[in-house]
């Protein structure tokens, strides 16, 4: 497997910025999202179509969409939670939409005020539209790894949200590690268990580094056979819904990993490494990026 290509999709200026105390401007978040596609990421969450007064820093999801200019060989992903989110994201020129259903009950009612079981359905009969809209699409199932209400997520819980969403026709499915409880034999384990009820569908997986596990989790998964991780520039990142879930892990740190192991991810890690730098001006704060620190070697 070493010398594989592996795709990062930049999830920073969405996940990245969701929980952030500092107010981003539209205009920064669009400079974000272009330094990261001149950096080479193919793929990027540019937004989250939910309520504004839910998460605020998503409040210009249209605008930050609108005001990006083309981008050859760039796919503009959005987030949806629901059938609003949907209508939104097929107003705007987004290439793809990522739905999203919790593992647990606790953390899908928190998140978005339904049932696992009414939200996977929701997501099902969302599917074939935006399909039929020419959108790829993603179901992530977060929580997988564990729920910070209800502790250990059953794999069988899992398991068969990942047999829904490909009997409704997902192009991809994603296993989220929300609050970072992680480690890599449970992304072993569990990456093992799906693969397959994913069948013909990509398999992706997020990580967060909350406790320190997020590259390690990540080399498990491209191990295990994934090659497609979700990662945020600098390390920025949280969820308003999942109590001191940290940052994301960064992009920059998973980029060195990869790339000293061999593996390709056409993404300039220098270039990747002065964004984070960016970012951290714009949110007066140091990022947790161990490469923002460090530097590339040697």
């Amino acid at each position: 497997m070493i010398g594989d290509s592996i795709q990062i999709v930049e999830v920073g200026p969405r996940d990245g910025l969701q929980n952030e105390a500092v107010s981003v401007s539209t205009g920064d978040k669009i400079e974000l999202i272009n330094r990261m596609a001149a950096a080479g990421a193919a793929r990027i969450e540019v937004a989250s179509f939910v309520h504004p007064r839910l998460v605020p820093q998503m409040a210009d999801a249209e605008d930050v969409v609108s005001g990006l200019d083309a981008m050859e060989g760039v796919s503009r992903i959005g987030l949806v939670l629901n059938r609003r989110g949907l209508e939104r994201a097929l107003q705007t020129d987004v290439e793809e939409v990522n739905f999203v259903v919790g593992a647990s009950e606790s953390f899908t009612q928190a998140n978005q005020r339904a049932s696992v079981a009414t939200t996977i359905a929701e997501i099902a009969a969302m599917l074939p539209e935006a399909k039929a809209a020419g959108l790829a699409t993603t179901v992530t199932i977060s929580v997988a790894f564990g729920c910070p209400y209800e502790g250990e997520v059953p794999v069988g819980s899992v398991v068969d949200l990942v047999e829904q969403a490909v009997a409704a026709g997902s192009d991809e499915i994603a296993l989220a590690d929300t609050i970072g409880v992680a480690a890599p034999g449970d992304v072993s384990a569990l990456v093992a268990a799906v693969r397959a009820s994913a069948g013909e569908s990509r398999m992706r997986c997020h990580f967060h580094d909350t406790r320190n596990t997020g590259v390690a989790n990540g080399v498990a998964a491209i191990t295990a056979g994934v090659r497609v991780l979700d990662a945020s520039v600098g390390g920025t990142g949280g969820c308003p819904y999942a109590p001191n879930a940290t940052g994301n892990v960064a992009t920059e740190d998973v980029v060195y990993t990869l790339h000293r192991m061999g593996h390709d991810t056409g993404l300039d890690l220098d270039a990747v490494i002065a964004t984070g730098h960016w970012m951290a001006e714009r949110l007066g704060r140091t990022l947790p990026s161990a490469l923002g620190r460090a530097g590339t070697w040697p």
